[in-house]
């Protein structure tokens, strides 16, 4: 089963993996090994414990090996997979060979679920084993689609790491399945492919076998999207894919539809379908994307918004809004929508060396990404919200519990903190999985030599064609510090280097060897054009100012306030870090005002915080409207920590924006 060589033909860049690229030391390795030494393996005690998760316990009923129903949501079967995809991702940086044995007994265990057809869902085949009606594909919202891509995922993965073809032959057989759908079903697979989770997986699938089939099969899933007359905004299926100009409805499943189509050009080259893909990026980054990167604002919008003609207008759930309609308090920012811009931005870049996508995987990685877990590594963020407030006076979903029947009641606005276990489960392996591969966003080789896109303390080596290799090893106290030092620990013949300059970042310079090297800077990325030798020292400065900033004019939740950032961190403030008796409304940003870089822990880990003196503005009633108070504004201390750290402390207010007096 190997590749062949004329696969990611159209993609200027190809991502190492963990043979080329690790986390060494420093922030990244720290999260790496809280991953590999907590998240994935508390995951797996919940998914395997029947009295918290069905997770596995499904596909074993569904195996007949213990009595029972269905238990859980219909797409539980996916999640599985993608915890299943991060336990391989360990395997992979972490051989571990009761691991490797476990993981084999579950491929065997979901190949012994999988019908003739290649369908595998638990649901159904409990259903069907407790000689039940049930017939595949009858609602989308079984998710049959979104698990049979998960499952493919983890099966190509399971494959390379592994070799083992037990988990690729059942992705195969998924993949038949839905190549059956596409031929002789395709109105049933156009109304089932939400969370289109299957495109990426078929590219995997075609790029581990080299077989032909899989990528026509792709291409399939376009044209039964485009020929299908049902749609709507919510599942981005209004419009033919080639015709559509900006983003609308649900987040993930638009991120996930872009990342799949973004493999099918690196493989195709198809012009049309990149300047689609270009726009439409675009589109969120400079219109919809929040500071933090998160993405999908609005727990529940109507596109196209305030359309003339009401019968084209879609219910989107977790949506993207109007441009500039970016909310806080209420925004939901699901854990997954940001993972799946990640997945887009990553082929993006794949596509052409151009960092403004690196930029936006590392504002989403520091940020929103870190954020959606907590810093002890297992409880987890369905929602990640900018501002939270005490008493609220309308109810937030618990989106994260979801699959329970009642829905519990949402806690008390200011005490929505992270969980352990959320019945909907489809977010905290997704963070598994995301943070397990990390890695493999950290560099890329191309004709043009070798890009590294992300720091903070990497390992890097790569052998390129006629004998040339290049290996580095980074040191650096990055995302906290913008000293970033490599040095090549072998090298054979020229091998270009390109180091990505955040866009953040303003008067960076390198040096060679400490001498000052004027690089000119293309698309993000300055250039080292030399032959290396063992030794050699390339330092990256980026300076790394407090950046103070504010919004669109049309972002109408944060007009007259403003958000700090220190390099690619971006900062909040949180009512634990305000004298006794402030509330977090009374709490002003001063124009000119010191933010002062000061190292601290929270939650036994160490984290950079920014001191300052914060204005106290006059308190307010509670009338909607009510007489500015003339009283002085006061001042006190107070810090500002990163985002990503916020609700590890217990319940508390929080908000990234402040309002700024002058």
């Amino acid at each position: 089963m190997t590749a062949t060589a004329a696969l990611r033909a159209h993609a200027a860049l190809t991502p190492l993996t963990a043979s080329g690229a690790r986390w060494e030391g420093g922030f990244w390795a720290a999260i790496a090994r809280r991953t590999h030494e907590v998240t994935v393996p508390s995951m797996w005690n919940m998914l395997q414990d029947p009295s918290v998760s069905p997770g596995l316990t499904n596909f074993r009923v569904a195996a007949g090996l213990e009595p029972g129903i269905h238990l859980g949501p219909p797409f539980m079967d996916g999640d599985f997979y993608k915890w299943l995809e991060s336990a391989i991702t360990d395997l992979e940086t972490s051989p571990d060979p009761e691991l490797a044995a476990r993981i084999e007994g579950i491929a065997a265990l979901i190949a012994s679920v999988q019908r003739e057809d290649g369908y595998v869902h638990t649901p159904t085949a409990i259903a069907a084993r407790n000689r039940e009606q049930v017939v595949a594909l009858a609602d989308r919202f079984n998710f049959e689609t979104y698990n049979l891509g998960h499952l493919i995922t983890a099966g190509v993965r399971h494959h390379r790491v592994t070799g083992s073809t037990t988990l690729l032959e059942v992705a195969e057989g998924a993949a038949r399945f839905l190549e059956m759908l596409a031929t002789d079903k395709p109105r049933e697979l156009a109304r089932s492919a939400i969370c289109p989770s299957h495109y990426m997986a078929v590219i995997d699938l075609y790029r581990a076998t080299g077989d032909d089939r899989y990528l026509r099969l792709a291409e399939a899933f376009v044209r039964v999207r485009d020929d299908f007359d049902e749609g709507g905004d919510d599942n981005q299926d209004r419009l033919p894919v080639r015709e559509q100009t900006t983003v609308a409805g649900h987040a993930v499943r638009a991120n996930y539809l872009y990342a799949g189509l973004a493999d099918l050009v690196a493989e195709t080259g198809d012009p049309q379908l990149r300047d689609v893909l270009d726009r439409l990026w675009r589109d969120v980054v400079d219109t919809k994307l929040y500071i933090t990167g998160g993405c999908g604002a609005l727990y529940d919008g109507a596109s196209p918004d305030g359309h003339p003609w009401q019968s084209e207008i879609s219910r989107v759930h977790q949506a993207y809004g109007r441009p500039y309609q970016l909310p806080n308090t209420t925004a939901h920012n699901e854990s997954c929508a940001q993972i799946g811009m990640i997945l887009w931005s990553e082929r993006m870049l794949a596509l052409g060396a151009d960092g403004r996508y690196a930029d936006v995987i590392e504002n989403i990685s520091v940020n929103s990404l870190l954020a959606s877990i907590g810093l002890e590594g297992s409880t987890y963020f369905y929602t990640n919200p900018l501002r939270q407030v005490r008493d609220l006076p309308f109810p937030l979903r618990r989106a994260g519990d979801t699959a329970l029947h009642p829905t519990p009641a949402p806690p008390p606005s200011d005490e929505r903190v992270r969980q352990e276990y959320l019945s909907c489960f489809c977010c905290p392996p997704n963070i598994a999985r995301t943070l397990a591969q990390l890695h493999e966003r950290i560099a890329s080789s191309s004709e043009e030599g070798l890009f590294v896109h992300q720091y903070g303390g990497t390992g890097i080596r790569h052998a390129f064609d006629e004998g040339r290799m290049l290996g580095l090893e980074e040191r650096s106290d990055y995302p906290w510090d913008g000293r970033v030092v490599f040095t090549v620990t072998e090298a054979a013949g020229a091998v270009p280097l390109h180091l990505r300059v955040p866009g953040w970042s303003e008067d960076a310079t390198v040096s060679v060897n400490g001498r000052r090297f004027d690089a000119p800077e293309t698309d993000g990325y300055v250039r080292l054009d030399r032959s290396w030798s063992p030794g050699d020292t390339i330092e990256l400065d980026l300076p790394m100012p407090v950046r103070v900033l504010r919004g669109h004019r049309l972002a109408e939740e944060i007009t007259n306030q403003v958000a700090v950032q220190r390099g690619p961190v971006v900062y909040c403030l949180e009512s634990l870090d305000l004298p006794d008796g402030v509330v977090l409304e009374r709490a002003a940003f001063r124009r000119g005002t010191a933010l002062r870089p000061v190292e601290a822990e929270i939650a036994s880990q160490r984290v950079i915080v920014l001191e300052t003196e914060l204005a106290i503005l006059p308190a307010g009633g509670d009338h909607l409207y009510d007489d500015l108070d003339d009283a002085p504004v006061q001042t006190a201390p107070a810090r500002l920590i990163p985002y990503f750290a916020w609700s590890n402390r217990g319940p508390s207010e929080m908000s990234v924006w402040l309002p700024v007096v002058w």
